[in-house]
């Protein structure tokens, strides 16, 4: 029986690849240096804003010729100031977060954002009482694929690992949930596509959120 089910953020829970590149391409251009495509953003995030930045910079000519600290920290103060920009929970969400609520199953966001933009994100798309736990990036909880954050999430609500769902859309995820020890879902309405999800051993794929409550229906 899962008493816990995990979700990632961006790509998962939350489609915010257009706010991503929104701010991604707004600090290239302030750097003299051309735009990316908004799909190209969905290879890009996924493991924090600091290693997004690094392939930014890999993708475009000129790229190595600018500092990346003065470009890291333009992207976070911008991105801070705008993290909503076009962000949407995907269809289906909503009533699959009820549902497992409604199961009496514990729900909780982990995400590479730095925590307290996480927080700030999950409450403006999905309001203060929907989740049980939101967890971002701090100094205690190093960015995944380190399944720490996911462990203690897991610890915080007194469930096993083996209790747990974990659920996102890329190969960090995957191997994060795998780290953990815990049961692993792979989403392919994300950001990346399901021969990824499948290299890292997700232990199921789902096309539909709707699909999610049903395995955890199954397991009751």
């Amino acid at each position: 029986m899962y008493k816990v089910c995990i979700f990632d953020l961006d790509g998962t829970i939350a489609d915010t690849v257009e706010s991503i590149a929104h701010v991604g391409n707004q600090t290239l251009r302030a750097f003299g240096l051309p735009e990316i495509p908004v799909k190209d953003y969905n290879f890009y995030a996924g493991d924090g804003a600091d290693v997004q930045v690094k392939r930014m910079l890999a993708a475009v000519p000129g790229g190595d010729k600018v500092d990346y600290e003065e470009v890291r920290t333009q992207y976070r103060k911008w991105f801070a100031e705008n993290p909503f920009y076009h962000v949407k929970p995907y269809d289906g969400i909503l009533e699959l977060l009820e549902g497992l609520k409604a199961q009496g199953i514990k729900i909780a966001v982990l995400s590479n954002k730095p925590h307290g933009a996480a927080v700030e994100v999950v409450h403006k798309i999905f309001g203060q009482d929907m989740f049980h736990k939101i967890q971002g990036q701090t100094s205690e909880i190093p960015r995944k694929p380190s399944p720490i954050g996911a462990l203690a999430v897991a610890k915080e609500f007194g469930a096993l690992p083996q209790e747990c769902l974990y659920c996102g859309d890329t190969n960090t995820d995957m191997d994060t949930g795998k780290a953990a020890g815990m049961f692993t879902i792979g989403v392919t309405w994300g950001f990346r596509p399901r021969i990824e999800l499948e290299e890292h051993h997700a232990d199921k794929i789902v096309d539909q959120p709707s699909e999610i409550l049903e395995l955890a229906s199954e397991c009751r």
